[in-house]
């Protein structure tokens, strides 16, 4: 864990003296989009744009999935960090000298070390916090945008034409009460786990707990009438609210502290994970156990002895009952 000062890589973990002992995330630098107006920098094309991202990180995880959503495994090459994120930050698979790896974490572009090292070619000036994922463009051999909440809506739309898929999670007619919802699940679960996990003092951990689970309270109460988030119509609010409820009850109930209830207790919820885990596509953008090597192993101020837990035993495959609100609002 670590950040980029005056164009070199510290190993530092993040600060949190100045905010009362509250984790505050950084906000994404680089903002661009993709789009086909005259005059974009960035034209949706096939092949042009390559995606890095960590397979434990739940906001490079929604990036995974949209690209799968929307059929653009042809269309945007990837890449995986290893699960480790150690004192270089995120890492790539060594190569030896005729560039050649023996790991499946390598970065097919550039053969890079480290993915600061990808932040310093795009950016030499770039100074702070370097994650994933990261949405590259081949041509211009930069970085287009490193906000996953803006690469979603650029996989929903941009490429359409290329693809022929044209499913909106995005519609406009719902925006308004997505972008409600997504702001509390956002606050609260997406990054209130990591607000428990990485608290300093006990007011902001237990601040972050009660918001967290009166969330998931009233996310359980209105899955027992709805099926989706806004009713019938899988929306971009259901896929970013997965990305964390699929690592809760492996991570973020022991690891983060998260432990008033598991997830599993949760009867609406936990049915509603599996239906979306079931859907077609999302099963193999989810490795559990590179997850929970990556916040095991790589968190050692927060678990010291970097063992990571064999459990718990999870099967997002059995039976679900969501059929039963269809046609339900």
């Amino acid at each position: 864990m670590g950040l980029i000062v005056n164009g070199k890589w510290h190993d530092q973990w993040y600060e949190t003296n100045s905010s009362e002992g509250k984790f505050e995330r950084q906000a994404s630098r680089f903002r661009d989009t993709i789009s086909n107006e005259e005059g974009s920098r960035y034209p949706a094309e096939a092949g042009r744009y390559h995606l890095y991202v960590s397979l434990a990180c739940p906001w490079a995880h929604r990036t995974l999935i949209f690209r799968q959503l929307k059929q653009l495994q042809d269309i945007i090459s990837v890449s995986v960090v290893k699960p480790e994120m150690l004192s270089n930050g995120w890492e790539f698979a060594t190569h030896d000298a005729d560039g050649n790896t023996n790991g499946d974490y390598s970065d097919s572009l550039y053969q890079s070390d480290y993915v600061y090292q990808l932040y310093l070619k795009a950016a030499p000036d770039y100074e702070g916090r370097v994650t994933v994922p990261v949405l590259w463009d081949k041509k211009t051999q930069s970085i287009v945008n490193n906000e996953s909440s803006e690469i979603i809506r650029i996989f929903n739309t941009a490429f359409n034409e290329l693809t022929g898929n044209h499913d909106d999670y995005y519609p406009t007619d719902l925006q308004p009460e997505i972008d409600s919802i997504n702001e509390r699940i956002y606050d609260t679960i997406n990054n209130g786990v990591y607000r428990a996990g990485f608290a300093t003092t006990q007011e902001a951990y237990d601040q972050a707990f009660d918001e967290l689970f009166a969330s998931l309270d009233w996310l359980e109460a209105r899955l027992s009438n709805h099926r989706y988030l806004l009713g019938e119509q899988l929306t971009e609010a259901d896929w970013r609210l997965l990305t964390t409820l699929l690592r809760f009850d492996a991570v973020y109930h022991g690891h983060f502290k998260c432990n008033r209830n598991k997830l599993s207790e949760f009867h609406h919820i936990s049915n509603y994970v599996r239906e979306l885990f079931q859907f077609e596509g999302i099963k193999s953008t989810v490795d559990l156990e590179y997850t929970k090597i990556h916040y095991y192993a790589s968190h050692d101020t927060i678990n010291p002895t970097l063992i990571v837990p064999r459990g718990p035993q999870q099967d997002f495959t059995a039976p679900h009952d969501r059929d039963r609100l269809t046609n339900k609002v």
